[in-house]
């Protein structure tokens, strides 16, 4: 066995182990990340975490990051987790981060406060019916670097987001890849309040940046709160904080999409794998 030096990390509520890939005390670069996720991620006998983080280098940006889910599944892209890193790196209050999902623009705005430039979102689809138990909901879909279905509610508190968030996140309408689930109840033009099923933790987790993201460009769209190329903020209240999204509708596109929220450390250590 061998000692492996973490991170944990906390962004808005999502919490992460974070692997410095080029500085790790083994000496090599680590591998098999899909099963040391299942491990450390375990809350009852690893670290405990929505996801790790693995840190490497980029010929193409400042770093690279890459996100393996608390089932060992790689996602394309996380908000939060983009955030956390951001402000583990620190190497610049500027930076470039590569993903699966594309590059992404990183700023450290204040102490423990990192803002992240998303990419134009992809695969809108508003207001259409799925039938969930078998009772038909009006669903909306868009893709902010990962799948998100958004529901609008009533009640959100009451809402049991683990039972039906699984059934929709493995809808027939959904695959291949499947999607997470956000549910979103309206507090005032601009505010909203979410809850929010991941694919890959498969439950519901304390925030989700990219589903931040795409519920407030969803409920702006709804409920026509876009006007012109005016830069629209909302604040979108999580269960572990609230998230900042601003973007711009210019010309039918969604531009200029902008994430800014808390991220901080909580402490280091290492583990014996």
């Amino acid at each position: 066995m061998s000692r492996l030096n973490f991170t944990k990390m906390v962004g808005a509520g999502n919490d992460f182990v974070v692997i410095d890939n080029g500085l790790n005390a083994r000496g090599s670069r680590l591998r098999g990340f899909s099963a040391l996720a299942k491990r450390l991620c375990n809350r009852k006998t690893g670290i405990g975490a929505d996801g790790i983080l693995v840190l490497e280098k980029s010929k193409i940006a400042d770093f690279k990051m890459r996100i393996f889910n608390a089932d060992g599944s790689e996602a394309e892209m996380c908000g939060n987790g983009l955030r956390c890193a951001v402000l583990f790196k620190g190497i610049k209050r500027k930076v470039k981060v590569e993903t699966i999902a594309g590059i992404y623009d990183g700023e450290i705005t204040a102490k423990d406060r990192v803002k992240i430039r998303m990419e134009e979102p992809l695969g809108l689809r508003l207001n259409f019916p799925v039938n969930v138990s078998g009772r038909e909901i009006k669903a909306n879909f868009i893709n902010t670097g990962v799948p998100h279905t958004i529901i609008f509610v009533e009640g959100l508190d009451k809402i049991n987001v683990d039972s039906i968030g699984s059934e929709i996140r493995y809808h027939n309408e959904f695959k291949p890849k499947g999607s997470n689930v956000n549910f979103v109840e309206i507090i005032s033009g601009g505010n909203i309040k979410i809850r929010t099923y991941e694919r890959g933790v498969e439950g519901e987790t304390l925030a989700c940046g990219t589903g931040a993201v795409a519920s407030a460009i969803i409920t702006a769209l709804s409920f026509k709160l876009t006007a012109y190329s005016l830069k629209l903020k909302i604040n979108v209240h999580t269960l572990g904080g609230i998230l900042k999204v601003e973007f711009q509708k210019i010309d039918n596109q969604i531009e200029n999409v902008y994430l800014e929220g808390d991220a901080r450390i909580v402490f280091q250590g290492g583990i014996y794998v």
